[in-house]
């Protein structure tokens, strides 16, 4: 790829953006997720290199500031915000929709989904049409291979990178 690994991912969000916003029109009535709400926003979240690249080079500020409380998102400030939010990584963007993806078990292919038991209200997830959920699936292998095009892999081959493990150390 001839593009900056920050500009592609950059694009990428952009789509993101575009193919969720009708899926978020439609679920409103059940979405509760507003500035605040931060359930779903724990430790343990981790990105592509490619995408903590994006973080490091639009908020390296913010990466000098002590990480959100343990157990809770790093990039939460005090009120629940996201310090990040206009360039938060792929599962941000979708988090609070309903999901779906498929799996392979015992030489089957199933469907499992999804859904934040705050935004469960509604018709259930059982019965949504595949159109009316986020599939999982094709745009973290679009983030996989950025990263490898971009050479962001490491020797554990294309690794995530823990949101907690981007801040700075704390200086003595």
């Amino acid at each position: 790829m001839e593009m900056d690994p920050v500009e592609y991912v950059e694009r990428l969000h952009a789509v993101v953006d575009q193919l969720v916003e009708p899926l978020t029109d439609h679920h409103a009535s059940r979405l509760q997720c507003k500035r605040g709400c931060f359930g779903c926003c724990s430790d343990g979240l981790s990105v592509f290199g490619v995408e903590a690249e994006l973080i490091r080079r639009k908020f390296p500020e913010v990466l000098r500031e002590q990480p959100g409380p343990e157990g809770m998102c790093a990039f939460l400030d005090a009120e629940g915000g996201c310090r990040v939010y206009a360039h938060r990584p792929y599962v941000c963007r979708t988090q609070g929709l309903p999901l779906r993806w498929g799996y392979e078990q015992d030489g089957e292919v199933l469907e499992g989904r999804d859904i934040c038991p705050l935004n469960a209200d509604g018709k259930p997830i059982e019965e949504l049409s595949p159109e009316e959920l986020w599939t999982i699936g094709p745009f973290e292998h679009r983030l996989a291979e950025a990263q490898a095009a971009f050479g962001a892999c490491t020797e554990a081959c294309c690794d995530r990178e823990d949101l907690r493990s981007l801040f700075e150390p704390p200086t003595p």
